[in-house]
């Protein structure tokens, strides 16, 4: 038998060596370079980050004030709503008012039992409190001089007692409702007292 020959190792060559110090010199400076470039990055990205901002804080500020304009316009719009149907109930209300104080008046007229007149002016009160709640007021007519925002002149008539453009009866009660007229007051409107006939000369 033969004599096993001793295989040799082979060295590295000096090229090869030359090589990967090159390959690891390489490494290095990219990876010195990563720092440089992501600092770069963020000073380039921080301008377009604060715009954003910015914007969605403008947005958040006109958000804002278009609801607080759209709650007070709700609100608006409701006690408007409110208020026009409290008119409509009122209106439908008078004319049964109306009937009330003429029936009351005709049986102050005619004699009428006392008890039963000072019952039905108790209702009457009492219907007059509840308007008063809802911000309903009489308009003051006779006596008062004509005001054509609150009276509606049906005629005009002679007077001794009242002067001149005021105002001698009232046919139909006028109302207030808060500061809005209701219905005016339907009246008649004095025109002075009548002027003595002089004596004719022949």
């Amino acid at each position: 038998m033969g004599k096993k020959e001793k295989t040799k190792k082979q060295e590295p060559t000096d090229e090869a060596i030359l090589a990967a110090e090159e390959l690891v010199d390489q490494v290095a400076e990219k990876t010195e370079e990563l720092p440089d470039t992501e600092i770069i990055e963020e000073e380039e990205t921080a301008p377009v980050v604060e715009e954003e901002e910015e914007s969605l804080r403008d947005q958040f500020v006109r958000l804002q004030a278009d609801f607080a304009n759209f709650r007070n316009r709700t609100q608006r719009e409701r006690i408007e709503l409110y208020q026009r149907a409290n008119e409509d109930l009122l209106l439908e209300i008078l004319p049964v008012l109306d009937h009330y104080e003429m029936g009351l008046q005709t049986a102050e007229q005619h004699d009428a039992d006392k008890a039963v007149v000072d019952g039905f002016k108790l209702v009457y009160d009492q219907f007059q409190n509840v308007l008063n709640k809802f911000n309903l007021t009489p308009i003051e007519a006779v006596g008062e001089e004509f005001d054509p925002h609150k009276h509606e002149a049906l005629t005009n008539m002679p007077s001794d007692e009242y002067a001149a453009e005021t105002c001698a009866n009232q046919i139909r009660r006028g109302y207030m409702f808060g500061d809005k007229l209701l219905r005016a007051a339907q009246v008649v409107v004095s025109s002075g007292p009548v002027e003595p006939e002089g004596d004719s000369t022949k």
